[in-house]
């Protein structure tokens, strides 16, 4: 397995996960810290959210482990959701600012 392969297609699987009241990706909004994969396929995707007590929390839980599970070689996937650093308008993309009207 091409391990950074599969990260791109991962980190490509997440663009996907749209928060569902910004909508827009996790990837460009910066909510995504680290991937890491293992060799039997097991994925940890270390995250925060926009906010402490978000109450879709779950929601963005699930969307992010199916989105993870459609690439292939996929066995199992954790979301690890962390506070620390936390998130803040710096970590999104050029792309994410410019859709939310951020200069």
């Amino acid at each position: 397995m091409d391990k950074e392969k599969k990260k791109e297609e991962i980190m490509e699987a997440l663009e996907t996960v749209e928060d569902p009241e910004l909508h827009i990706d996790i990837v460009n909004l910066g909510l995504v810290y680290g991937v890491d994969l293992d060799d039997e396929g097991n994925v940890k995707v270390t995250m925060t959210l926009t906010a402490m007590g978000c109450p879709l929390a779950g929601m963005i839980n699930e969307m992010v482990t199916t989105a993870v599970k459609s690439v292939g070689d996929i066995k199992d996937v954790e979301v690890n959701i962390v506070w620390n650093p936390p998130w803040s308008k710096d970590k999104m993309s050029r792309y994410a600012k410019m859709a939310l009207g951020i200069h």
